[in-house]
């Protein structure tokens, strides 16, 4: 057993070591990898949850699997979403360029809602947000429309402890399609029901701003994501009402899904594994454009509290670069980071070698 220090944490102005990481064989479902095991107690005292580290005692049930039940609403609705994206694309040549710009803008800010926000903030606690900045990553959230902070953080804690395995949400091994939307149209797992509900949350229950989100989710989606989006042109460019309607609200919203989703199936498909070669995750520099910056997957999974998800910075990152922002302005602070050596240390030790060529 191999151990060094931990410095893999720093704030706006210093370095914390924090605990020990131990190098130890472990099962990833099918597949035998190598996994840093934390100091959780100090990780767990200086980000406030460790539930999206990789829990390496899981084991899948043997027998057969339970049969797929789909849920016709939302393949109705998801169906429709996309029809009605394909029909806004022959709108744009007909659109104001205010339009499209808005349209722009709605797909910026909604992205950071879960990038900044329900993702790096509230899934990770990579770096602590005041009161008005938490906000608006909420008002952002409901714009992006892809369940509310709570749903949206226990997921995808239960997708990082269970990563690739039947208690995944998404998980990849099921093949592109179910990773990327398919695993919206049907039922959970059982085993994804049993993990999420045994998952520590009681730092988002604390939010007030969370659930106050929580509560009134559905009004806020219908304003934020469909309303709002919608008026804005028609009233102040005098935009045709449908145009208003099909590019900023409907295209900009299916735009948004599926550049999330590249992130749980592209991600963890295409792309080389610097970091960990025995985990799923992948960089994807094209996913990173579209997410912006979410496509560094394989770091990510190696440091799931890297408030960066990456060691390159702003490099196809407009997250990092928009919480940098934040932190500049004092409404953002304490953000994780994994220091140079450490990385290193890691590429060199359980990395695919291509680190070494890029």
């Amino acid at each position: 057993i191999c151990c060094y220090l931990l410095k893999e944490f720093s704030s706006t102005s210093s370095t914390t070591a924090v605990g020990t990481v131990t190098s130890r064989v472990t099962k990833n479902g099918n597949a035998v990898m190598e996994k840093d095991l934390l100091n959780h107690e100090d990780l767990a005292g200086d980000r406030g949850m460790i539930d999206d580290i990789f829990d390496e005692t899981y084991r899948e049930k043997e027998g057969p699997k339970p049969p797929l039940r789909y849920v016709w609403r939302n393949i109705i609705l998801m169906s429709l979403l996309h029809l009605g994206a394909l029909f806004a694309l022959t709108l744009i040549p007909s659109a104001k360029i205010q339009t499209l710009a808005w349209a722009v803008l709605c797909f910026m800010v909604s992205a950071l809602g879960i990038t900044a926000g329900s993702h790096r903030l509230w899934s990770h606690r990579s770096y602590k947000a005041t009161l008005p900045l938490r906000i608006f990553l909420t008002i952002a959230n409901s714009m992006a429309f892809q369940n509310d902070i709570y749903e949206w953080v226990r997921d995808h804690r239960v997708h990082h402890k269970f990563s690739e395995t039947d208690a995944d949400p998404h998980n990849a091994m099921r093949g592109f399609f179910f990773s990327h939307i398919g695993w919206l149209l049907v039922r959970k797992h059982p085993d994804v029901i049993e993990k999420g509900q045994k998952l520590d949350l009681s730092d988002i229950k604390a939010d007030k701003v969370v659930m106050f989100q929580r509560k009134y989710y559905k009004p806020s989606v219908v304003l934020l994501c469909f309303t709002l989006p919608a008026v804005v042109p028609w009233y102040f460019w005098n935009e045709s009402i449908v145009i208003s309607f099909f590019i900023p609200a409907i295209l900009r919203y299916a735009v948004g899904l599926n550049a999330t989703w590249l992130v749980n199936s592209a991600a963890h498909m295409f792309g080389n594994r610097p970091y960990d070669q025995n985990i799923n995750p992948r960089e994807n520099p094209l996913v990173s454009l579209g997410a912006l910056g979410e496509g560094f997957h394989n770091y990510h999974h190696t440091f799931p509290y890297d408030y960066s998800t990456s060691e390159f910075g702003w490099r196809f990152n407009l997250t990092t670069a928009f919480i940098d922002l934040m932190c500049l302005l004092g409404l953002a602070s304490d953000r994780k980071k994994v220091s140079k050596e450490v990385i290193l240390a890691r590429k060199m030790r359980t990395g695919d070698g291509s680190h070494k060529s890029g």
